[in-house]
Formats: structure tokens, sequence, C-alpha cells
């Protein structure tokens, strides 16, 4: 591991999935401008790796979701626990920052408490979907929790915890989104392929999207496809899956790799593994269908665990079904075209759809949600 200068300004931040590293590469950003002599080492993505003084491991590549999936990296976080005891001891950091990811940012806490040092959570877990036990120890290993939703922080508060409200992150990086009262010129319709941020999720999703964005073609020639990659995956490996179920693919679907939001801001229809996108999707106006296949034991295992009726933050946070979730068997070729084609035939029903998703903007809170969560850590280094 590099050497650090010794400085009283030490911060490790760990992340582990790309939503994380994104989110904490926005911190780590709004920390060193407010205060440039801090030193941040981080474990994350690329994006982390880029705004970080010293960059340890990039963890988001690793992919590691659901139950079983992060038994196959045992050996792998137990190195990298190894590492940042090892950190802690010889560096004593100002504190650690961890940011979502709790599988593994538990234990970084636990390191953390275990040598006194000061904890915060950007961005918390789901708890609230799923294991609620872990609220009670986050609230236990950390100072502060800086949570996104506004109903998060009575939750933490019931089990003793200080958490703050600092709005969604999401609000500084999106556009302002425009309704789109007509349909596309020559019926040239723009579809969101956006298969999940993980290598497993990638596999499962992108053949079936891409087939059922075929279906449209197949009424609406002109119609083209726009896959929204994350920087971990190179194109040859999209290529693959894209190549097994069309092989002129390329001359229809455009990869996309953005920070912006711009093109994604254009699409009248999106295909959308459950996670991050869908809120994307939605504070841009995008009409979507949902879907997300897993392993059959991860499944079952999840239909116990998770308490939520729905699956995409879009229906959690509106408190009914306003976007199509295709779960496991749902999630067919034949589904996700119908639910397509009801909004492509359909213009009163988009143009409701879009009003209604982006009305998600008013319940996040404001923008600044990072410098928000910087200032209040900077106050109590200072």
């Amino acid at each position: 591991m590099a050497k650090i200068a010794p400085t009283n300004k030490n911060i490790l931040v760990v992340a582990g999935d790309p939503s994380g590293d994104l989110h904490a590469a926005s911190l780590i950003k709004a920390l060193r401008a407010k205060d440039p002599e801090i030193n941040v080492t981080s474990i994350g993505g690329v994006r982390m790796q880029e705004v970080s003084t010293h960059f340890i491991y990039n963890l988001v590549s690793v992919g590691a979701v659901g139950f079983a999936e992060p038994f196959k990296n045992f050996f792998l976080w137990l190195k990298l626990i190894k590492l940042i005891r090892r950190y802690m001891e010889e560096k004593r950091p100002a504190c650690v920052i961890a940011v979502d990811f709790y599988g593994f940012n538990h234990q970084v806490l636990g390191l953390a408490a275990h040598r006194k040092i000061p904890a915060f959570y950007y961005i918390s877990p789901q708890v609230w979907a799923s294991r609620s036990g872990r609220a009670a120890k986050i609230a236990k290993l950390t100072r502060e929790i800086f949570v996104i939703f506004p109903f998060e922080e009575a939750l933490y508060k019931k089990v003793k915890g200080n958490a703050t409200f600092v709005g969604h992150p999401l609000l500084d990086l999106m556009p302002e989104p425009g309704l789109k009262e007509s349909p596309p010129a020559g019926g040239e319709w723009k579809i969101g392929i956006l298969p999940g941020s993980r290598k497993a999720e990638i596999s499962r999703h992108l053949p079936l999207f891409i087939s059922a964005f075929y279906r449209i073609k197949e009424q609406h020639p002109k119609a083209r496809a726009y896959l929204f990659a994350v920087p971990e995956f190179p194109d040859e490996m999209l290529v693959t899956a894209l190549e097994s179920v069309e092989k002129y693919w390329s001359k229809d679907i455009e990869i996309v790799r953005e920070k912006d939001y711009k093109v994604r801001a254009q699409m009248d229809f999106a295909f959308t593994c459950s996670g991050t996108a869908t809120l994307e999707n939605a504070l841009l106006g995008v009409p979507m269908a949902v879907a997300y296949k897993m392993p059959r034991f991860t499944y079952e295992i999840a239909k116990r665990v998770i308490k939520t009726p729905y699956i995409s933050l879009v229906n959690i946070l509106l408190k009914k079904p306003a976007v199509k979730e295709l779960i496991q068997e749902k999630a067919t070729v034949d589904n996700l075209a119908q639910e397509a084609f009801s909004f492509i035939n359909n213009p009163a029903r988009r143009l409701t759809a879009r009003k209604e998703l982006m009305g998600l903007r008013d319940m996040l809170g404001s923008h600044g949600a990072a410098e928000r969560a910087a200032q209040k850590i900077l106050t109590y280094l200072s």
C-alpha cells in the first residue's frame, strides 16, 4: 500500500457498488474542495479513484451482490479487511466514511469502532426494505448517518441513531427534464436499455431487453436502442452478449457512457434492471418497465427477507405500482414488449407517466446533498 504523508487529516472512504462509487466521488470532491489539505484514501470504483489521494482497490468491479455471491469473494474480502486494519493502525485516520454496501462496510465500521476512530455513514443501506435489525448496528457504530430519503431519519432515531436527511445526491446530477407531448418524428422511438451494473445482472438481463427492443422494431422500424453502460465493464463484454441475440446489432443499438444523463433524458421508454437506474429514469421523466432475474436460491431467500411490496425505488416512494415490475418468470420478452407498447401507442398515458415520475423530485429534498454531508463531517473534524 502506498505511503501516506503523516497528517491528522487522513480520511478513509469505502464503497462497493457503482451507485455508491458515483456518490462517494461527489462527497470526496466536496470534502477536498472545502479543505484542500485533506488526504482521502479510498476503496471503491473508478470514479473514486479519480478524485482520491490514494486508492487501495477497485471493489466495485468485483460486483458482489445478493446472498450467495459475496461468499465467492470471501478471500478477497479477507485480504481487504487486513489492509484496512493495517491502514487504521498505522495512519489513525481522522474518520472513516462508509457509503452503502452494508455487507462489507459493517466490518469496516467494526474495525473503526474497535480502534475508537470516528465513523460516518453516507447513504445508509436500505434497511427499511429488508433486515431492519441492521439499523441498530449502524446507529451504534457511527457518529452520524447521512440519509437520502426523508423517512429514514425517523427509522434511525427509533434505534437511537444520529441521522440527518441531506437530500438525494441524484438531484445534483440530473438535468431538468422536459415533457414530450408528441411522438417522435418518423417513429424514431428512443428505447433505453439498462441491464444492470454488475456482470451477473448484465448477463441475465441484456439478452432479454434486446429481444424486447426488437419486438418494438418490428412495428416501428426506425426505433433505436441506447445501451447505457457503466465504466467497470468494457464494450467487448457487452458486444458478446449482444451478438448472442442479434448478429448485426450495431446498426440499431448504441452503447452510451455518460456522466451528465443528457442522452438518457431523451429516451421515450426504457427497459430497466431494478436498482438506482429506476430512480434516475423517474427523475428524468422516462417511462419504464422494471425487470429483475436472479438465481433461484437468491430469490427464495429474498422473498422471505424483503419487507416492501415492491422492488423499484419508484414504486416504494410512491407507495403504488406506478411502474410495471416483472420479476423472475414474469420477466419475459412478451411482457416487456407489451408494457412498452402500452406507452408507445398511448400518448396520453406517456404524458401522465412522465408528470408522475418527475413529481418524485419534490420528495427528495433539495440540491447539495454531498455539500451538506461534507460540511458536517468537516465541522466535526475541526
